[in-house]
């Protein structure tokens, strides 16, 4: 048999791993002298895919062999507010499991990321998570002065209680969600199809490199929501209890001004997880992408 437990807890991360497609940043105060942003279109705020007041709705899927169910829903809003100063946007990532798997393995993840909105600079990140009686709470702050930037990391869970460290912080290492609003301004004209770019992120205590590819335009029938012109990518995963890292798990954006994440699969050692998108609102432009609603 599977392992349930693994399979259900790593859902709502795994859907973090989809918004974080590609690693970007241009923001013109950073030197990005000697790295591997993936090339963005203008990061100021009137020039950017996205706006204040956006919100995205997702089902999570898990199929093996008879087992063929939704596992689990998530959900995405953007808001604005000012931190420290600055003026920010505010991204909540909410993910849980369906109350039927509720029953077996309980899942809450409940992620948290703020960054400027000229530049899209990260300055705060949290994660609260729930997981069958585990609990882990992490706070990052970014700490962008002085000669060598880092992360300012307090990590708790009910295993290890509390601890700080620092992690490292080039201009082109971000958080989970936040990476996806990066990935939302790239610039396709500049990125060369079948070539892999890297993408650093920060998640718990440690800073993982990964890649992802760009394949091409496809046009895909998504459930719950329609026909969809899509871009489609390839995202390498991390080897470990439940990925194989030696295959990529796939991701669809929506072929438009707003780049929305319609629909992801990812193999496991045990059957194949996916996601897509369930609905949508406050998007800043029209959803041309979207050819033929469900």
């Amino acid at each position: 048999m599977f392992d349930a437990m693994n399979v259900i807890k790593n859902l709502i991360v795994l859907l973090c791993m989809c918004l974080a497609y590609c690693q970007l940043h241009a923001q013109e105060n950073l030197d990005l002298k000697g790295t591997s942003c993936v090339p963005v279109m203008a990061v100021t705020e009137d020039a950017l895919a996205f706006k204040a007041g956006e919100k995205m709705e997702f089902v999570l899927h898990y199929k093996w062999g008879a087992i063929n169910t939704d596992v689990g829903y998530a959900t995405v809003t953007l808001d604005s507010l000012t931190y420290n100063g600055y003026k920010a946007f505010l991204c909540s990532a909410y993910g849980k499991t369906t109350k039927m798997f509720d029953l077996f393995f309980k899942v809450r993840e409940d992620f948290k990321s703020c960054f400027t909105r000229d530049g899209l600079r990260p300055l705060k990140f949290s994660r609260d998570t729930y997981e069958g009686g585990y609990e882990a709470k992490n706070t990052y702050h970014y700490k962008w002065d002085g000669p060598e930037p880092y992360i300012a990391a307090d990590l708790y869970s009910s295993k290890r209680g509390m601890r700080s460290m620092q992690l490292a912080l080039t201009p082109c290492t971000f958080d989970l969600p936040a990476l996806f609003y990066f990935a939302r301004n790239m610039d396709f004209d500049a990125v060369e199809p079948g070539k892999r770019y890297p993408m650093t992120f920060a998640i718990d205590d440690d800073v993982y490199n990964v890649y992802f590819i760009l394949y091409g335009r496809e046009t895909l029938k998504v459930k719950g929501l329609g026909t969809i012109r899509t871009i489609k990518f390839a995202a390498k995963l991390l080897e470990g209890e439940v990925f194989k890292g030696e295959e990529d798990m796939l991701i669809w954006v929506s072929d438009d001004q707003n780049r929305l994440p319609v629909y992801f699969e990812a193999p496991l050692l045990v059957g194949i997880a996916t996601g897509r998108m369930t609905g949508y609102e406050g998007l800043k432009y029209p959803f041309e992408a979207l050819l033929k609603k469900k």
